[in-house]
Order: structure tokens, then sequence, then C-alpha cells
């Protein structure tokens, strides 16, 4: 492949290493990139307000595709510039399913407003019973019909006990091809968005949208990831690159596998051009 004409990445398990910082030499790899006009586009998971401090090490960094596609963030301008939301009967046949597929499981919800943190929004909210997946306090909590009365970028299905691919397998057939049920966590929890949302169509939509990327095709892209969530993205992209520490299943969908993300493995794929 020749130089890419934008490189997408994913953040956690990809582009950070487990101290949740990127590399000096990652670092500096993408200052080159975007120094010589190849955009670098963050595609991740994480809401907004948890894009602000990976691109501030970056630098360079002017858009993400955030909730797994859902959500397009202009980082500069601290703005959300689209999102693709489950609407309340959407979360309401979801909760269905769920208490179906997964008795005992809890729920939470990513919503934005038009900033990465807005006062105006109740950005993360789940049940009193959820329990948070990552270190840190949990999130502001609401009784499920509260929850589930106001549109949502992401709806977070919490089972503890069950692998993410196990929560995923139960919950597909009940819901066909309505959602998208995808995870970037493998300790049990699923992320479902809107059915035909996925990273891949972010990165679509931001194309689109953006007037600097006018004329960029998907096979002059390179795209890193390491989670089923990233799937759709590396297998829409000319050449996705799947990270040492990735899931089978992505391996296996990968054009290329890397590095783990703790052996820079980001910058050994895009020294070659930069």
């Amino acid at each position: 492949m020749e130089a890419p004409r934008l490189v997408a990445s994913d953040v956690d398990g990809t582009l950070l290493g487990e101290d949740h910082e990127v590399s000096p030499r990652t670092a500096a790899v993408v200052g080159r990139l975007t120094a010589s006009g190849v955009p670098f586009v963050l595609v991740t998971g994480r809401p907004p307000r948890w894009i602000p401090p990976v691109a501030t090490q970056l630098g360079v960094v002017r858009y993400a595709v955030c909730a797994n596609g859902a959500v397009l963030y202009d980082v500069e301008a601290d703005r959300i510039v689209g999102s693709r939301p489950l609407h309340p009967e959407d979360l309401t046949r979801l909760e269905q399913a769920v208490a179906e597929a997964l008795p005992g499981a809890t729920l939470g919800v990513e919503r934005v407003g038009e900033h990465a943190f807005d006062d105006q929004v109740a950005q993360f909210v789940a049940e009193p019973d959820y329990e948070h997946a990552w270190p840190g306090g949990g999130p502001p909590t609401e009784a499920r019909d509260r929850l589930l009365a106001h549109p949502a970028v992401k709806l977070l299905v919490r089972a503890k006990g069950l692998s993410s691919d196990a929560m995923a397998a139960a919950l597909q057939p009940l819901v066909g091809d309505t959602v998208d049920i995808t995870f970037s966590h493998p300790g049990g929890l699923i992320e479902v968005a809107p059915a035909g949302v996925s990273k891949a169509t972010g990165l679509v939509d931001l194309l689109e949208r953006t007037p600097e990327f006018a004329g960029i095709a998907p096979e002059e892209v390179v795209a890193f990831g390491d989670m089923p969530n990233d799937l759709a993205m590396l297998r829409w992209a000319g050449h996705g690159v799947a990270m040492g520490n990735a899931h089978p299943e992505v391996v296996a969908a990968a054009d290329e596998t890397t590095a783990t993300n703790v052996d820079d493995g980001v910058a050994l794929v895009l020294e070659r051009w930069f």
C-alpha cells in the first residue's frame, strides 16, 4: 500500500499503553504524518468527554468518531457535529430483550449534548445497581424508567460473571438486525447502538461532512484496532491493522497484525511512510 491519505485509530488497547498514555515514539510519528497533511482521526467507543486527554497528548487531532460511530466530535471546536441515537422506543424494546436473554443484567446509557462536557445533559447514567467496568467512581444513577426515557447514543449492558462474548451471543438472536451489538471490554459489558451504526459508518459520515477530507476513498485509509467494535472499521479501510493484543476475531479480519499496544504497534506500521 502507498502512503495513506487518512489514518484512523482506536484508542484503548491500540493507541494507548497500559498507563493510558501515548508513547513518545507513537506521538512522534503521528506528528510527522499530520505535518505532511495526512489527518489522524480517533475512532473509539469512548464518549466525547473522554477524548480531550488523548487529543492533548497528540496535539494534532481535529476530529474523533465516538461511541462506536454514533457521535462525530470536533475536538478543536469542542462541538458535537452529529449523532445517531437510540430513541426511547428502541431502548424499551432492548430492555425487554435483555431481560429475557440476560436475567439480572443492569443497564447504563451514554447521551450527548452540544459539547464534550455539557451541564444541560446527564451524559453517562446507570441504574443504581450497575457496576462500572473501569476503575474509578461509578456513574450517576437513575431509575430504569427514567434511564430509558431519553435518546441515548449507546446502551451499555452489564452482566458481571459473564464474558462479553457470551453476552453478545445470548442477546443477538433476540434483536436480530434491529440494532448493532459489540464490545470493547471483555469482562461482562456489551454496547448497543442503532442498527447500521459502527466505527466504519462513523468514518463515512465524517468524510462526507468534512470538506478537508473530500475525495478520500476507503482504500486510502489505514485503520488500527484491537476489539470487536473495531471489526467494521478494519474491514472497511484499505488496510486494516490488528494489534498484537487483539481479540482473535479482529486478528482474523485484519490485513495485518502488528505489535501490541505496549510495544508501539501503531508506530511500527506508520513508520513505513512517515
